[in-house]
């Protein structure tokens, strides 16, 4: 597995453990019934087929990650110590079957059994039997189709400010943007406990770097929340998204489909924004309803006594400013883009079409580079988690007059044709 695919799976696992990890501590029936409900819930597991994981396995990723100084590579997969052990029903397996039982729930169990084998379910390729799919589903108790539970919804409110926010995106309306006619896009977060809203402006699209823009802002007006609960769109499923959080200790958390009964604040805070803000405004640029929509947030929405809490956004936020975790001095940094490249032989690397010139150290190594998109010539290279600096473009008219003497040093010649076997021809 690559170090590429190892972090992203030590993402996924601490957006699993983040709330067992975090600030708020759990009493010790809401951390059982929190382990119970992330082992009951179906999830898109990076690498593997499995969509279920194990209460053992959170408590080891937990333990885990405290153990190791919560740093994020204490997640990351390690080999197994007991490959080559021969097990009927091992744990990929027996989640394997669970979800495929719950999933067909009135399939004969020889028939079920067939299944499991055909989708290739089982792990490392061996068979199961059919008298030990029978013995596993009684000990679960998965052997009759029982109707699923009606959902349990409750209204909830975070206990201290910072300690959960909401992002969602409102659609706003065709203004002139740069010079161009189109829609602009509300990208929007409160503050579950104070309604406060750290960051909100009109971008004029909905993408991943408006996106990261104004969580950006966000973070650095208002310092790092927990949690982050947001919709399954695309900007909030990149793997952008998910390293920047996990690195800063921020739990990303997306709600179930078709169910947006949960982000229910900062959908009450667009509606507010469309029947009290759009519903007057009267600009017709990008800029002039920035401008205005500032006004309104800061003089108008922030200095008014909300109807659940009765008191003005400003003034309950404010209370718990002893409790708040202030953004990083290099908050930037975590909103880099990451790729991964090799170096080549003559020591050039290729990102977007810029060539730029690497290390000697790393030739034929496999790199990890960092850059900010509005700043793409600035590109840090690591490898291992060391850092080498930056990377240098190349200029290929200067190349072509580099030469190595006898001791292998670097001269510059004056001659405008390069020296056989030393330029790069791209």
């Amino acid at each position: 597995m690559t170090e590429e695919q190892k972090k992203e799976v030590a993402v996924f696992r601490y957006g699993l453990i983040a709330e067992f990890v975090g600030a708020t501590r759990l009493d010790r029936g809401e951390r059982e019934a929190l382990l119970k409900e992330k082992c009951a819930r179906k999830w898109q597991i990076p690498y593997s087929g499995r969509t279920r994981v194990s209460r053992s396995t959170l408590i080891r990723w937990i333990s885990r990650y405290l153990e190791e100084g919560r740093r994020l590579e204490a997640l990351y997969p390690r080999d197994r110590n007991d490959q080559g052990q021969t097990r009927a029903i091992d744990e990929e397996t027996a989640l394997a079957l669970i979800a495929l039982r719950r999933d067909l729930r009135k399939m004969p169990v020889p028939e079920l059994t067939r299944v499991l084998h055909q989708r290739q379910l089982v792990s490392g390729g061996r068979s199961v039997s059919l008298s030990s799919v029978y013995r596993f589903l009684r000990q679960h108790k998965l052997m009759t189709a029982d109707e699923a539970p009606p959902t349990d919804r409750r209204k909830f409110e975070a206990e201290l400010p910072n300690d959960l926010w909401q992002s969602d995106i409102l659609h706003g309306p065709v203004l002139d943007c740069g010079g161009k006619r189109r829609k602009c896009y509300l990208i929007a977060f409160i503050d579950d406990h104070s309604r406060l809203i750290p960051h909100a402006q009109f971008y004029p699209s909905e993408s991943l770097a408006c996106f990261q823009e104004a969580f950006f802002e966000a973070l650095s007006r208002r310092g790092l929340p927990r949690k982050l609960y947001v919709d399954n769109g695309s900007a909030y499923r990149s793997r952008q998204l998910e390293y920047t959080t996990a690195a800063l200790g921020i739990a990303l958390i997306h709600a179930k489909p078709y169910q947006p009964q949960g982000k229910g604040k900062i959908e009450r805070f667009l509606r507010t924004v469309r029947t009290q803000f759009l519903s007057g405004f009267q600009g017709h640029s990008l800029e002039a309803i920035n401008r205005a929509f500032g006004d309104w947030l800061e003089g108008q929405y922030h200095q008014r006594r909300h109807g659940s809490t009765s008191e003005t956004p400003h003034k309950r936020f404010a209370s718990g400013l002893h409790c708040l975790r202030p953004a990083p001095e290099n908050l930037s940094d975590y909103f880099r883009k990451t790729v991964y490249r090799r170096v080549n032989k003559d020591r050039s690397i290729v990102i977007d079409k810029r060539l730029f010139e690497g290390p000697v150290d790393l030739i034929g190594q496999r790199v990890e580079l960092l850059y900010h998109e509005r700043t793409p010539e600035q590109v840090e290279i690591r490898q291992q988690g060391q850092s080498y600096g930056l990377l240098t473009p190349i200029d290929l008219q200067v190349n072509a007059r580099v030469k190595r003497n006898k001791n292998g040093q670097i001269e510059l010649s004056g001659a405008s044709t390069p020296h056989s076997g030393q330029l790069w021809e791209g």
